[in-house]
């Protein structure tokens, strides 16, 4: 397959079919970042909540069972191969949250609505992906690797698999795949949660979605002969790649970030149609508009500090134990309390 489709193509259909998943997921599933905030924080409804718990506990799963199998080299991913910064992480993760709020959507939301027709998205989709690559290798990139250095090329992994593998040797993987179970059990041990099928269903989906990045990635890497990372989906940095591609597409190659941001849209698009909710929009309030393109602006370089949106350390990094993982997301969480509060009730003292 490679020698008639080429290393790059091949990773842009393994993240195309992993965006597809995620699209349907997201309008179908109602699988959302924010969304699963709002609803635990306001709504008294925490099953969306819980399908993030099914969504990583599957991906960690399906992950380290990869690991232990021999088909994934988890020393190669992004997220343990540097050395993790904790003050970066927690910045970057509170700007991303607050940021989120602001914009109604983190990134791979926006893609979701862009796909159901809203142009509003559109924006979103846009600032985000400029503002990310302006921190990650722009006029931004020296302020923030002077104030948040990297270290890469760490000499143990920066992960509870370190940890593990000290422990119980080649069965590190089981105990880690564990803790994958223990979530989904979690999970379930709601009685609405497993009253709604379509909830586990979905964020399953999700969690496969993940690993099906992790193990063709890799898999492209073992049998190509040209050096493709090893990846699973994000979408901060991977929105600034396929803006580039798009601008430049006749110099450059295809990409798993361009095949997954691609997927994303179309698997919205096509779950929109199934639903019937596809229909265009715009904002009609330039307010509103003003908002949510700060929102999007503080998303870019907030990823970039966290080394990855709500997907990429909430899921990807996840999936791989990451010490950041946990952070990020609480972080996240944090921040988008914050922002929903401010958009919501407001900061005033009720009187």
């Amino acid at each position: 397959m490679l020698d008639f489709m080429g290393e790059a193509n091949a990773a842009a259909l393994v993240g195309l079919l992993g965006g597809v998943l995620l699209g349907l997921a997201a309008r179908i599933g109602r699988f959302c970042t924010l969304g699963a905030i709002e609803d635990a924080l306001y709504s008294s409804d925490d099953r969306r909540l819980r399908m993030w718990a099914v969504a990583i506990g599957v991906a960690i799963l399906g992950t380290q069972s990869a690991i232990g199998a021999g088909l994934l080299d988890p020393g190669v991913s992004p997220y343990l191969d540097q050395r993790w910064n904790p003050l970066g992480t927690i910045v970057g993760g509170l700007m991303f949250g607050y940021g989120m709020a602001l914009s109604g959507n983190c990134g791979y939301g926006a893609l979701a609505r862009l796909g159901g027709g809203d142009l509003r998205s559109f924006v979103i989709v846009l600032v985000m992906g400029l503002s990310t690559y302006v921190a990650m290798s722009g006029p931004l990139a020296q302020l923030r690797v002077t104030l948040f250095p990297v270290i890469e090329g760490s000499a143990h992994l920066q992960g509870a698999l370190t940890p593990l593998r000290a422990a119980f040797g080649e069965a590190a993987w089981i105990a880690a795949a564990s803790i994958g179970l223990v979530l989904v059990g979690f999970a379930l041990t709601s009685r609405a949660m497993r009253a709604s099928p379509s909830h586990v269903i979905w964020g399953a989906v999700v969690g496969l979605a993940i690993v099906s990045g992790w193990l063709g990635t890799q898999w492209i890497a073992d049998h190509g002969f040209a050096a493709e990372p090893i990846q699973s989906h994000s979408f901060a940095a991977p929105l600034g790649d396929t803006m580039f591609y798009l601008m430049t597409a006749s110099g450059t190659a295809l990409s798993f970030s361009v095949g997954s941001v691609t997927g994303v849209v179309l698997g919205a698009f096509l779950g929109s149609l199934r639903k019937g909710r596809f229909r265009w929009e715009a904002c009609e309030d330039p307010r509103e508009l003003r908002r949510q393109m700060l929102g999007a602006a503080l998303m870019g370089p907030g990823a970039v500090l966290a080394v990855g949106c709500s997907v990429g350390q909430g899921l990807s990094a996840f999936s791989l134990l990451a010490y950041s993982a946990p952070v990020a997301c609480l972080a996240i969480f944090a921040g988008a309390a914050l922002g929903l509060r401010q958009l919501i009730v407001g900061f005033a003292p009720a009187e």
